[in-house]
């Protein structure tokens, strides 16, 4: 019998044996292949860098730089403070907004932003940029994300090889082929950390969350291969931080999340806010009619779910004919369909909750309308969890308004004090927590109103435009001393 099963196992066994060895010189191949192709790349990119060094070539790699929010607020202002420094370099920028012509882009961050450009710019239009986009990688989006931004950065140096590459939008994981393979000094502004200790904790606690499903929650197994992920992507993403020369991070939050994972020297600037105009408006007495303003893009992170649901809880504790005078404005941009589409959920979930009648959405609003609502609101709303900063917060500091932020991140860390005497604004984490300092500031004396404004309005200017390209320019002029 062990006869037959040994004449059976023989040929079995010497199968495996060839596939092993089939397999083992198809990775060696791949290995060749790709170490080639990256030496290849090299050697090209570095004779095209030889060939044209007339001019100084800048690249700014941003492929939202047409969405309208904080993070294209820091590229246009940096770019402005760059071009001003540097006025015979050229300046390049990586954008993946294809179908929207350079003019109108230049147009939008005037009506938007009320930023001027020079024109003396250049825009590097990216086919691939839905390989960075969440919607496509249904599971293991961070590290789809990160090597789709990699593949992203490969297709920018393809179309112009720059000598200095700023990543202005956090796509960490590009570095490595800016650096490596394009031979560019790199510098990079960090607006959030890609994973943190805070996200694998609360995968451990099993918390459900935007970036954590009920399924993978409810699993113990899910959760430990998660969390094994999660792990694996930190010790990446820490290797990669080291291919940036320059790194600037936007916050305390920002800084001391990465300082946990990468061994390199941090600096923190803090994002440009434009508080000049904002500051002017006139704010008189409480008004009539009640105005709690939000601004903040449509994304799912924004959660502005935890909106309605605190002005729900509010209609429980007031009068109706309060409640009546109440309205939120949710104003913000939408970078595609799937923004488009969240509105939509918004708009249904807040006929579901009977608040449409105090609800209004303002989708891609211009600055002078943005300027309007600043005028009108009496009460500024922010509710994402771990906000990194919170440019949006210190604009509505600026004009004038109370504002209530969630109680983590850069409105705890950098931006709102809440002891008494030296309040600048309230801090909240439920819906219950929202709708009770909503409900304290409706009730609030005239007196008390007019303190907290006045301390918040001159508690901002450490977050102005002047105060970031100051210490922008001294953090990345270090890239340009090398010509």
């Amino acid at each position: 019998m062990s006869g037959l099963f040994t004449d059976y196992m023989t040929p079995v066994l010497l199968e495996l044996e060839v596939l092993w060895i089939i397999c083992s010189i198809c990775i060696i191949l791949i290995i060749v292949a790709l170490i080639v192709t990256v030496h290849y790349h090299k050697r090209k990119f570095s004779k095209i860098r030889f060939n044209n060094h007339k001019n100084l070539k800048v690249g700014i790699f941003h492929p939202y730089c047409n969405a309208g929010g904080g993070g294209e607020r820091v590229l246009w202002v940096a770019l402005e403070a760059l071009q001003k420094r540097y006025p015979s370099a050229q300046f390049y920028i990586y954008t993946g907004d294809i179908s929207v012509a350079e003019h109108d882009i230049l147009m939008n961050v005037k009506n938007v932003m009320n930023i001027d450009i020079q024109e003396n710019i250049t825009f590097i239009y990216l086919k691939n940029r839905s390989w960075i986009e969440a919607s496509k990688y249904p599971c293991f989006t961070l590290l789809g994300q990160a090597l789709g931004s990699m593949y992203l950065g490969f297709e920018a140096l393809q179309l112009v090889v720059p000598d200095i590459m700023i990543d202005t939008i956090g796509l960490t994981f590009a570095m490595v082929i800016f650096k490596y393979i394009g031979g560019c000094r790199t510098g990079s502004y960090i607006h959030y950390p890609v994973i943190t200790k805070e996200m694998t904790k609360r995968v451990s606690n099993r918390e459900t969350a935007f970036n954590n499903s009920g399924r993978i929650a409810r699993s113990p197994l899910l959760t430990f291969g998660k969390i094994i992920y999660y792990k694996f992507l930190a010790m990446m993403y820490s290797c990669m931080g080291k291919f940036s020369d320059i790194t600037i991070v936007n916050s305390t939050f920002t800084l001391e999340h990465l300082s946990a994972l990468w061994n390199t020297p941090l600096h923190l600037v803090y994002p440009p806010c434009d508080i000049r105009c904002l500051k002017e408006i006139k704010k008189s007495n409480k008004p009539k009619n009640i105005r709690i303003l939000s601004v903040a893009q449509f994304r799912p992170e924004k959660n502005h779910a935890l909106q309605l649901q605190s002005l729900y809880e509010l209609r429980e504790i007031v009068a109706e004919e309060i409640f009546e005078r109440i309205t939120l404005v949710l104003i913000g941009s939408c970078r595609n369909a799937e923004d488009e589409s969240r509105v939509k959920d918004l708009k249904d979930l807040s006929k579901y909750l009977s608040l449409d009648h105090n609800v209004q959405f303002r989708v891609n609003v211009t600055f002078n309308e943005l300027l309007r609502e600043f005028e009108d609101a009496f009460i500024g709303i922010h509710t994402m969890q771990d906000e990194h900063f919170g440019i949006s917060i210190v604009e509505q500091m600026a004009a004038g308004l109370i504002v209530v932020a969630h109680k983590s991140g850069g409105p705890l860390l950098d931006i709102i004090e809440t002891c008494e005497g030296s309040r600048l604004g309230f801090l909240a984490f439920t819906p219950q927590d929202y709708s009770y300092c909503l409900n304290y500031i409706i009730n609030a004396e005239e007196d008390e109103i007019n303190a907290i404004r006045g301390r918040a309005r001159s508690s901002v200017d450490r977050f102005s435009s002047e105060k970031f390209c100051d210490e922008f320019l001294r953090a990345i002029d270090p890239l340009f001393k090398y010509n």
